[in-house]
């Protein structure tokens, strides 16, 4: 943008704020900001280059990107992604819809509960299929599995039932962290609370932890970031207290350290840069006490504190520490998700050093691993728009054909 423009940018986003009744801090809430980014931008002191974040402040304006940059040119490929099509977790949705067991209080459900063993089975594919990003076979999957175990838990034997009800504690933790894989946060929201509850009800309080986790995660998508810092800070600092009267086991320091991630995630997306370092820099020395390790589900260790490392350091802008730390990153060990995740940031933080054939190269390679997660991830696909933007008429075949599955998956 010229000096003119710039200069304009942020009066035309004062303008459009105060024409619509908004403060600064609401404004700044609704993209996941702080009330002083939001100043300086009015005041033309902060540039926003990123396309992403432009894409944020049209929609909490309620207005096209155009509308605040003319210079960003009008094409499908620029226009944001929606959920109102069919998605491939339609069906996980609807049996979030209702009370889930209502014949069983009813007094009509005369079938028989499923034994222990072939529910563990059952859990096990289900985290399988979420790990891989398999979402339309885990759709499909939960369809039995969740129905099976809420009966379960509360038909078999009394001695059995807090194991099921662990078992659908972590259930509802892998529909919820699908969920929010595809921006289905609302979703999320509700199957985490019910992960909560059940691990409650199960009597283990690292699986109501684990929950909080899943909770916060929906909360970030919502970019609702002061329920998600409140939900993670307070389970933090229980567990904090915990530990300093009871050795904490491995488990305790997994999810602690997972917690401390997702604080980092908070910070980035607000533009708290410290904040972020700090929780990196304590989610490491927890990882390094147990190493890479899943308990929960969480793939928390030494090497996922680095991935979110990576994605820190792209929220707040920084690609070149991002690409520093992505390539000394060897995450083989980890799921394809995980896999699939660093790829995906590192395409990101190439878009913003403006090199879209490396950046091509990682999301084709993400997308490799895990389709679904690829073509319908927020941030891949608002990456995608970005390379056909950066390219233009130049884009290449392979980035057009990325952008038209991405665009036929949202």
């Amino acid at each position: 943008m010229s000096a003119e423009e710039t200069s304009s940018f942020g009066a035309r986003i004062a303008q459009l704020r105060k024409d619509r009744g908004m403060t600064q801090e609401e404004l700044a809430t609704r993209v996941g900001r702080t009330a002083s980014w939001l100043s300086q931008v009015e005041r033309n002191i902060q540039p926003v280059t990123r396309l992403d974040v432009l894409q944020l402040l049209a929609d909490a304006l309620g207005v096209a990107m155009q509308a605040l940059r003319p210079d960003v040119p009008l094409s499908p490929a620029a226009a944001p992604p929606t959920q109102e099509g069919p998605n491939d977790l339609d069906g996980a949705r609807l049996l979030l819809s209702g009370h889930p067991a209502l014949n069983i209080l009813l007094g009509d459900d005369s079938a028989p509960a499923t034994a222990l063993p072939e529910l563990r089975a059952a859990v096990d594919e289900v985290w399988e299929l979420t790990h891989a990003a398999r979402f339309g076979e885990l759709s499909s999957r939960l369809t039995d599995v969740v129905p099976q175990l809420e009966r379960a838990a509360r038909t078999l034997p009394a001695p059995e039932r807090p194991e099921a009800l662990r078992l659908l504690a972590r259930t509802y933790q892998a529909l919820a962290a699908a969920f929010v894989r595809q921006n289905e946060a609302d979703a999320a929201w509700v199957a985490a609370d019910r992960s909560i509850q059940a691990a409650e009800q199960s009597g283990q309080p690292l699986d109501v932890c684990a929950g909080i986790y899943r909770l916060a995660q929906a909360f970030v998508r919502l970019r609702r970031l002061d329920q998600a810092e409140h939900a993670a800070r307070t389970a933090v600092e229980a567990l904090n207290r915990r530990a300093a009267t009871v050795p904490a086991s491995p488990e305790q320091l997994s999810v602690t350290g997972a917690l401390h991630l997702v604080l980092a995630l908070v910070y980035a997306r607000s533009g708290q840069r410290a904040g972020a370092r700090s929780e990196i820099e304590s989610a490491r020395g927890l990882a390094r006490q147990i190493g890479d390790r899943n308990d929960f589900n969480l793939e928390f260790g030494p090497t996922n504190v680095e991935i979110q490392a990576v994605s820190a350091a792209v929220d707040l802008g920084d690609a070149g520490e991002a690409l520093d730390i992505g390539a000394s990153i060897d995450a083989r060990g980890l799921s394809a998700e995980r896999q699939a995740r660093l790829l995906m940031d590192m395409g990101r933080a190439h878009a913003q050093r403006r090199h879209p054939g490396d950046a091509l190269d990682c999301l084709l390679r993400a997308e490799a691993l895990a389709p679904e997660t690829i073509r319908t991830h927020v941030a891949a696909r608002a990456t995608i728009r970005e390379l056909v933007l950066i390219t233009g008429r130049s884009a290449s075949p392979e980035l057009l054909a990325l952008a038209a599955r991405a665009d036929s998956a949202g």
